[in-house]
């Protein structure tokens, strides 16, 4: 087979490139090669206009002019500025050295900036560089692309939630018929685990350090003893909206990072979960799935309608978590100051969050499907009429008849149990009339508690 040079979603290795890379590409701009590029130089000139302002004497205050030029430099990085900056680096064999001489070259195109070349990267290691360019690279990719996936979401549920309110549904403990719920409770359930997992993503603060190559300000001091150097880089920092960790070593740690992976990894816990019951409550025949025209269910069985979308989603969660779990537990480590096994392990990031991306999609595309089968789910609630021997013996204890829960056991454990059956023991019991008359207007369909009114209490959006 020949395989063309150009990259194309049928020849791409990872299937998050090739397949679903529909689904994947809001992340290209930044978790790609190139948007760490892009982000790397966001740095870089951040540095030197803040270098430009700082007083000193050999290099001169930028003009309006020259400023907007460096800022423009950031706005208008392309792929062709990417695929320059690797052409450099065929040479250097070193990815910050290249940005650096990259820089050099596009200023000495503005009249009063070929001056300031050697302060582009001055007193800065390359994780300097680095790590705030991933801290910009995740928390934008996570507040512009993956939290309003998250909010839709929750926002899905939530509203299937309060549209179910009111359905009553044999519940399954053990996979063994239970006390009554009702559909839109349970998906109440998942919306409300949910929402508290985004909470904590939204929460993680990301931190980064611009403090030279063991986190001590080495050369700066060397070269401007008296500038206040970890306050000049907490204010680069605050201005590009991330914290300082003032103590590092030449790696700021990623214990924030581990934070948000480990968040990410609580959500997709819940939503595989939830794929589960789904899946199951299809089966059951709860929902059908709307058909799409032309789609095939299976190549041999013409009849089936597979919950795909549930069974990628769940497929896919498995995977984020795989590399959300590994991140999560390689990069706060490394070896006394510094070592390399991290950055190529930060090369992943986009891989980790395009599964979450695959799944979160297909999960969605799936709700959108469903069809509540009211039939299906009052039938199956109609014929398990011994849920009601907890209520019974519940009342029953309330008016001190003796061994309540043995007489319940002996009547209904592992048998079918009908309406007149119950009808019978209830009118044979030793408690107050209107107690009886209550149980014995209950069917398993109104004993549901208040799961229609916690299941309405939910927000159909969370705040801010």
């Amino acid at each position: 087979m020949r395989i063309a040079e150009t990259l194309t979603p049928l020849n791409a290795l990872s299937p998050i490139d090739g397949r679903y890379a529909r689904a994947t590409k809001p992340l290209s701009a930044f978790l790609s090669e190139a948007g760490f590029m892009a982000h790397r130089v966001e740095v870089e000139v951040a540095w030197l206009i803040a270098l430009s302002k700082a007083g000193l004497p050999e290099l001169p205050a930028f003009s309006p002019k020259g400023e907007a030029y460096l800022r423009q430099l950031v706005a208008d990085f392309s792929e062709q500025d990417a695929q320059r900056i690797k052409e450099i680096e065929q040479v250097t064999n070193h990815d910050v050295k290249a940005v650096e001489y990259w820089l050099k070259e596009q200023i000495i195109k503005e009249p009063e900036l070929p001056q300031a070349a050697e302060f582009i990267h001055f007193a800065c290691t390359s994780e300097d560089i680095n790590n705030t360019a991933h801290a910009l690279m995740l928390t934008r990719a996570r507040d512009q692309v993956v939290l309003p996936l998250l909010h839709s979401l929750y926002e899905k549920v939530a509203q299937m939630a309060h549209q179910f309110a009111h359905q009553p549904m044999l519940a399954r403990t053990h996979g063994q018929p239970a006390s009554p719920t009702t559909m839109g409770k349970e998906f109440a359930n998942v919306a409300n685990r949910l929402g508290k997992a985004i909470g904590q993503i939204q929460q993680v603060q990301a931190t980064a350090k611009l403090n030279g190559a063991t986190g001590n300000y080495n050369a700066h001091m060397a070269a401007y003893p008296e500038i206040d150097w970890p306050n000049f880089s907490r204010s680069i920092l605050e201005e590009l909206q991330l914290e300082q960790n003032p103590l590092t070593i030449q790696i700021e740690p990623h214990d924030w990072m581990a934070e948000l992976f480990h968040a990410l990894m609580r959500f997709n816990t819940v939503l595989l979960d939830f794929n589960r019951d789904i899946w199951g409550y299809i089966a059951l025949g709860f929902f059908s799935q709307r058909l799409k025209e032309g789609e095939i269910g299976s190549s041999t069985m013409p009849h089936k309608v597979n919950p795909i979308d549930f069974e990628n989603s769940e497929g896919n969660l498995g995977l984020a978590n795989a590399l959300l779990g590994h991140l999560a537990e390689k990069l706060p480590v490394s070896r006394w100051q510094r070592d390399l096994s991290d950055s190529t392990v930060l090369r992943n990031l986009g891989p980790a969050l395009g599964y979450c991306l695959i799944a979160y999609t297909a999960c969605l595309r799936g709700l959108d499907k469903l069809e509540l089968n009211e039939a299906v789910i009052d039938a199956d609630i109609d014929s398990c009429y011994e849920v009601l021997a907890e209520p019974i013996q519940t009342v029953m204890r309330r008016y001190g008849v003796e061994n309540p829960y043995e007489q319940l056991k002996e009547l209904t454990r592992g048998k079918a149990i009908t309406a007149d059956t119950l009808r019978s023991f209830i009118q044979g019991l030793s408690i107050p009339e209107p107690a009886k008359e209550e149980l014995l207007r209950l069917t398993p369909r109104r004993y549901i508690g208040l799961a229609s009114q916690l299941a309405l209490q939910l927000p159909t959006r969370l705040s801010a």
